[in-house]
């Protein structure tokens, strides 16, 4: 990446501070970039879910790694309880998607109150465990099905019938028959054995995308480990559960105890799995970059104070604007042999784009994916009738009392006296992308074009490529759509 007309900044710069230029370009479509990720993981988009555990969980992971990005388990969650989440993503279908099922005698009210979990806003009809892989599907129901029927009713009362297909139909056989039936989702069963569901949406991305898959073939899925504690034990343990990425985290990523434990999961990892990628943050200096990477880092994490979710700069003055962090510490750990990732500070799919021209190999997004179906959350609905969820900060008073719940009440209590970060955010869906698949196109859509402007087939073409200049702040309002006439 260079700077406009060579115009280096003699200040650091935000995503907002910078704009690309588009050059000479051979490359006639959108559809031929590769956005395979540049940090080792193999993923075929450089999207991560950061995290959060008002975000991060295991719908959220399977349905991410089918459209080929990977999320990463907080490390507050209980290490059984991410061994299970990493053991259902492990078996869920790489192509169809896990459906929302329920039992015929479940009641009405019950299921709607589940629908909202997954963005085809359906639940299937089973018999049998789906867990075990003997549930067998007997019918449908939407949202249409409840239209003024009492919410006591139980479920085999209303479902209706479902189109079947088979497990190895392609998502171009299926959406035509979806088209020809008028129906909007589809259920793969293989002889009576549910496998999953397709909507017509998701037959064209899976003709789109392709999923982040392991060496056995299974979707991917990582998760983080603290600091403090008993470290050797919960990386063997998340190593031995199948996590494909460990990320070491705390907010000081620069600093003794990082090193200290980088150096534990590391030792661990060449012993239990050494193919396993260890990634360490958070920092914005080239000297944290070494630093970690001495230490055993593969990757660094770059980001402190961009999140949406979090207040360390205006609480300590302490941080760093994003992309000059993201520039600098790219440049130091692509000649260390090393890559980062971009997490935070992204709320547009520009500077998404942006983060991967300065070099970041991917983006990590936490806030951006709280107001999706997928999230955690649980979804509410405010007094104008808008559907949101809560999301919180990983370094807020709520945050910082599930992560110390072993200690006594008065060391929780003091904890907790100390908090950076918002506890209680809302975070509405977007009517027009209500779930992350939905972000995912709007994202991948940006960055691809990105890449036709520079004339760029691949990331690291990309960041070879890209010119970027400086904006004023009247010149990044100029480049906002109207959505209204101004008059």
């Amino acid at each position: 990446m260079r700077f406009l007309n060579n115009n280096t900044p003699t200040h650091d710069l935000t995503y907002s501070d910078v704009f690309m230029v588009p050059s000479r370009s051979s490359v006639a479509s959108r559809l031929d970039v590769d956005l395979s990720s540049t940090d080792g993981l193999g993923t075929p988009l450089p999207l991560v879910v950061a995290n959060m555990t008002a975000i991060s969980g295991r719908r959220m992971a399977e349905t991410i790694a089918r459209r080929g990005g990977i999320a990463i388990i907080p490390q507050d969650i209980p290490t059984d309880i991410v061994g299970e989440a990493i053991g259902k993503v492990k078996r869920s279908h790489t192509v169809f998607d896990t459906p929302i099922t329920v039992t015929p005698s479940t009641t009405l009210g019950e299921a709607m109150s589940l629908m909202p979990k997954r963005a085809h806003g359906v639940a299937l009809v089973a018999e049998g465990d789906r867990h075990a892989g003997t549930a067998c599907p007997r019918g449908i129901v939407s949202p249409a099905d409840a239209v003024d029927e009492d919410r006591f009713a139980q479920v085999h009362e209303v479902m209706t019938d479902f189109l079947k297909v088979s497990p190895d139909a392609t998502p171009r056989e299926i959406f035509d028959l979806l088209t020809a039936n008028h129906q909007e989702v589809a259920v793969a069963v293989d002889g009576d054995r549910l496998v999953g569901v397709m909507t017509r949406k998701g037959a064209l991305r899976s003709a789109l995308y392709q999923p982040a898959v392991d060496a056995e073939g299974r979707l991917k899925i990582g998760a983080a480990v603290g600091i403090n504690g008993d470290v050797a034990g919960k990386t063997e343990a998340l190593l031995g559960h199948g996590a494909d990425v460990l990320v070491v985290d705390t907010a000081h990523g620069h600093q003794e105890k990082m090193i200290e434990a980088l150096a534990i999961v590391k030792k661990v990892r060449d012993r239990v799995a050494p193919d396993v990628r260890i990634v360490a943050g958070n920092v914005v200096t080239a000297d944290g970059v070494r630093d970690l990477a001495e230490a055993g880092a593969d990757v660094l994490k770059v980001g402190v104070g961009p999140g949406a979710m979090c207040t360390t700069r205006m609480q300590t003055g302490v941080g760093r604007p994003q992309f000059s962090a993201v520039l600098e510490c790219a440049e130091t750990a692509a000649g260390l042999g090393r890559s980062i990732w971009a997490d935070g500070g992204v709320r547009h799919p520009r500077d998404v784009a942006l983060a991967l021209a300065a070099g970041a190999g991917s983006v990590m997004i936490g806030s951006w994916f709280a107001g999706t179906h997928e999230s955690t959350g649980d979804l509410r609905t405010d007094a104008q009738g808008r559907r949101y969820k809560e999301s919180f900060g990983m370094a807020s008073a709520r945050a910082v009392k599930m992560r110390t719940r072993d200690q006594s009440g008065f060391d929780r209590a003091r904890a907790g006296l100390f908090e950076e970060g918002i506890s209680s955010s809302r975070m509405y869906l977007d009517p027009d992308r209500p779930g992350v698949e939905d972000l995912v196109d709007f994202i991948v859509s940006g960055v691809r074009s990105s890449c036709t402007y520079a004339g760029a087939r691949s990331l690291p073409e990309f960041n070879e490529l890209a010119t970027v200049g400086i904006q004023s702040v009247s010149g990044y309002e100029e480049g906002r759509p109207v959505s209204a006439s101004w008059s």
